[in-house]
């Protein structure tokens, strides 16, 4: 049997990425279609007998279900806003640190050091900063709007979540944002500002759109972030207080193992949750590379 030099780097490619592709099947696409199975049944996660519900669990969780409700309403409140404040941060710190000469390093370090520690490690951190640091500074400086009940009430409670999230994800956008910057033609910058652009207008028409490739990467990824947090919640509030703050894979979490072990209900649930995300996703990505391709 006679290769050609085509078909030969073709087998070299699979041989090199059937482990990687063996192991994503082993343990993604097999749990998720054994999810998919289970979100069908009343299984407790715990006995071998179970019976099959069809949608029930499906029609139970949208209609019946309201602190999945309340999950799914407060989750898209804390997308929207991570989304948002995220991917301006970013690209403001990026845009910053692109523009000092000698200590780039040193910030790109300093910014990047959070992704460095597991979320629920620096949750617990914030946590003690939340509930004894500001308050303490308050006292000793008359700053008394940090002294506020940032874990008890739901309104602070919310903005603190959204700082140990920005805190934990704004190192790594920033990253892909300097790498866009960097891949901008200098000239262009250049013919903008002997043009008479000034610092905004020169952002504005020249900077933004050559780096919408990295902001349609910086969405998804704050998106799909977003709409899975966990950590963040798990340790600083517990979706407290009461359920105020309850996302919707914590309240996946607890109907699976913490309260009634309904596992094949917090399948569903988690179903609802995959279908949520690949919608909203879909619509992102078509509209933003709709709008690369007009920039």
């Amino acid at each position: 049997m006679t290769w050609t030099k085509k078909t030969k780097q073709t087998v070299i490619l699979l041989a090199f990425a059937f482990p990687a592709l063996l192991f994503y099947a082993v343990f993604v696409l097999a749990p998720a279609f054994g999810g998919v199975g289970y979100s069908m049944t009343d299984w407790n996660g715990l006995n071998p007998a179970y019976s099959r519900v069809g949608f029930a669990n499906y029609v139970e969780a949208l209609t019946d279900d309201s602190y999945f409700i309340d999950a799914i309403l407060f989750t898209l409140k804390y997308v929207v806003c991570m989304v948002v404040l995220q991917n301006a941060i970013a690209i403001g710190l990026a845009v910053l640190i692109e523009s000092r000469r000698r200590t780039k390093s040193l910030f790109r370090t300093i910014f990047f050091m959070p992704n460095m520690i597991s979320l629920i490690i620096g949750g617990f951190m914030w946590l003690f900063i939340f509930t004894k640091v500001l308050p303490d500074i308050a006292a000793h400086t008359g700053l008394r709007f940090l002294d506020q009940s940032w874990i008890g009430d739901p309104t602070y409670s919310f903005i603190a979540i959204l700082i140990l999230s920005l805190w934990g994800g704004v190192g790594y956008l920033m990253v892909i944002y300097v790498a866009a910057l960097q891949g901008i033609p200098s000239h262009l910058k250049e013919s903008a500002a002997i043009d008479g652009a000034n610092a905004w207008q020169s952002f504005r028409y020249v900077t933004l759109p050559m780096i919408y490739p990295a902001v349609t990467i910086g969405i998804f990824l704050t998106l799909n972030s977003s709409f899975k947090v966990f950590e963040a919640v798990y340790s600083l509030t517990g979706g407290g207080p009461g359920r105020a703050t309850q996302v919707i894979a914590l309240n996946i979490f607890e109907e699976a193992f913490a309260n009634s072990n309904r596992y094949g209900y917090a399948s569903a649930k988690a179903i609802i949750l995959f279908l949520i995300v690949m919608l909203i996703t879909v619509v992102q990505l078509r509209v933003m590379k709709n709008r690369e391709v007009e920039a």
